[in-house]
């Protein structure tokens, strides 16, 4: 091993995989990043450029040598352009997924996908009022609308304040609609077109935008029409979830359309009594990554980890199938697939990888696509090696499922006795705490110990994603983890009976987020800008993260980021991303890798922030 296992994870079940791994001989991401050492210093500092033939170029961060690309591209034009080509690769990541749930949400509404239904009829209901229309089929095809929209904006901008609205009116930056925002941020990058690197940066925000009040906030309201909108429900967490003893199937992924679908198979009592003659006691279905939030959420399905331990519960030589649909899946997990019994599945025509066994989803039939694999992980079953089998028994309980409408449910029906709180300064104010694992990072240090030092400081959080389920493997969402919490944040927990950090969903559930800020905007009179609010991601490492913070810092608030981003070759796109954009749009970026450093920066904001509120 080239890193002490220690190092690498605080997660207890993590560690003890590692060395489980190690001592197989088994690779995982940690040893390949171990392996791509030293990192290219050109492309830590975005400073190399491959966007035509006559490069690749790139650029002398000390000015010694090439200060310019071959077609007179400077840093500062090579950096932009490399950051708006990640912006548009993560927000057509998002709001894809959003495509595919909302083509699934049409067939349903025409009867052609029986097996999806209408769980939340209220929000249905609420969603047709917004769009104005009176069927659900009329529905769809306005959602479907917005992808293909040439004059904006789109639908959800409304739910913004109308001083957010405004200012992104005067900036240029509403967006028109979500594909013509993406097409238009890979046209700007194209050689030979645009070559400012402040336009630049600010089709990134309208993309971003177009993602996070688009694409994003459309996948989270049609699945919850679909599958239920969240409310707090206790499940477990961590790879001691694995069930020696049961059928063990992992999800894993971000789009819900087939887990939920293998949830309601795995108790099909036909499944379940052939899994008992295959010596079997049941079936056991776990979430991974973002697909596991989702079924976690809404049915308390446990989760066995967070995106670095994809690869570790494999080698736990227990899972029976990995089911994959898109985004975040490692490639690396056919070959290691391929070292036990495991199957492993892909369902999207849109992802498939090497060693994986293809099993397509067809919405017409997903729930007989689901039989389909649920029953492939019983038969193989029986052929897994009892010699291999090593589960962590390490496990947390946590309450989840905090959407915005039930934590509103939990107040009484309205933000007021959160508004107090924030008044009288109990709670000092909101910190959203999202994004992925980065083996740049110990696995869950910067995400565990940067929640801790928010709600020691009485700073209520949210989180989705890996950072929510570090913070389950941590015990963090519990109303007991309140005890961790300063005094007003703690009184306040205890008489709710809820956790200092509330698990709102996967990344595409920022939306909620972005959904409640506005709401509390609206409440005080102010714009989202002007709240004693803060985010941050403290090991992201997906483009998806960097759409993400940019249509959060677009929509006014403060953001740090824990990995450092591909930007500091060019000082006009840091200036203007760390400093300038505050002027324009009320949000800016920080970069502090230091967690406890990092909640000092988000605090200092909030109390400026309770400060021009005469808070």
């Amino acid at each position: 091993m080239a890193k002490n296992i220690k190092d690498r994870s605080i997660d207890p079940a993590s560690q003890e995989m590692l060395a489980v791994a190690a001592k197989a001989g088994l690779e995982t991401a940690w040893d390949r990043f171990d392996k791509q050492q030293p990192q290219c210093g050109f492309g830590e500092l975005g400073l190399c450029c491959r966007n035509c033939n006559m490069g690749p170029c790139r650029i002398d961060p000390f000015g010694e040598a090439a200060t310019k690309g071959v077609c007179g591209a400077t840093a500062d034009i090579i950096v932009a352009r490399n950051l708006l080509r990640a912006i548009a690769a993560g927000a057509s990541a998002h709001s894809d997924h959003a495509r595919d749930v909302a083509h699934t949400f049409k067939l349903m509404s025409e009867g052609k996908a029986p097996s999806y239904q209408v769980k939340d009829q209220a929000k249905l209901a609420r969603l047709m009022k917004e769009y104005g229309v009176s069927t659900q089929v009329d529905l769809a095809d306005a959602v479907l609308a917005e992808f293909g929209k040439q004059e904006g904006p789109i639908q959800f901008i409304s739910r913004a304040p109308a001083k957010r609205q405004e200012i992104w009116k005067n900036l240029g930056i509403e967006p028109r609609g979500i594909d013509r925002e993406i097409v238009e941020c890979m046209h700007k990058t194209t050689m030979g077109v645009d070559n400012d690197h402040v336009n630049l940066l600010l089709q990134g925000l309208r993309a971003s935008l177009a993602d996070g009040w688009g694409g994003s906030m459309i996948a989270t309201e049609l699945q919850d029409i679909m599958f239920g909108t969240p409310t707090p429900v206790r499940a477990m967490a961590n790879l001691g979830v694995l069930e020696a003893d049961k059928v063990n199937i992992i999800v894993h992924g971000h789009e819900p359309l087939l887990s939920e679908m293998i949830v309601s198979a795995a108790s099909d009592p036909e499944l379940v009594d052939l899994a008992k003659k295959q010596g079997a006691k049941g079936i056991n279905v776990a979430g991974m990554c973002c697909t596991g939030n989702e079924i976690l959420v809404r049915h308390g399905i446990p989760i066995a980890g967070n995106f670095l331990q994809q690869e570790l519960a494999v080698a736990t030589g227990a899972v029976d199938a990995m089911v994959v649909d898109v985004q975040c899946v490692m490639p690396a997990l056919g070959a290691l697939a391929g070292c036990f019994h495991t199957k492993f599945i892909s369902t999207s025509p849109k992802a498939k990888f090497p060693g994986a066994t293809h099993m397509e989803l067809k919405e017409e039939s997903a729930y007989e696509t689901a039989k389909q694999i649920v029953r492939v992980a019983v038969v193989n079953y029986g052929l897994r090696d009892p010699t291999k089998v090593h589960i962590p028994n390490i496990k947390s309980e946590a309450i989840v499922g905090f959407s915005v409408e039930a934590i509103v449910g939990a107040l009484g029906g309205t933000l007021k006795p959160l508004l107090d709180t924030i008044a009288s300064g109990a709670v000092r104010g909101v910190a959203a705490v999202v994004g992925c694992n980065n083996p740049k990072v110990k696995q869950d240090y910067g995400h565990v110990n940067l929640v801790k030092e928010l709600i020691r400081n009485n700073v209520l959080v949210v989180t989705t994603g890996c950072n929510a389920q570090a913070c389950a493997k941590a015990g963090l969402l519990l109303p007991e983890a309140a005890d961790l919490a300063g005094d007003g944040l703690k009184a306040v927990c205890k008489a709710l009976g809820v956790p200092p950090v509330l698990h709102m969903g996967s990344c595409v559930d920022i939306s909620r987020i972005m959904v409640a800020c506005a709401a509390i905007a609206d409440a005080l009179g102010c714009d989202i800008s002007d709240l004693p609010a803060a985010a941050a991601a403290p090991e992201w490492m997906s483009e998806k993260a960097v759409a993400i913070g940019a249509y959060v810092v677009g929509s006014g608030v403060y953001t740090i980021l824990g990995t450092i981003p591909p930007i500091l070759g060019s000082q006009g796109v840091t200036e203007l991303l760390t400093e300038g954009i505050k002027g324009v749009t009320g949000g800016a970026f920080a970069v502090e890798p230091d967690p406890n450093k990092a909640a000092k920066l988000m605090i200092d904001h909030i109390e400026a922030q309770r400060k021009k509120l005469g808070l």
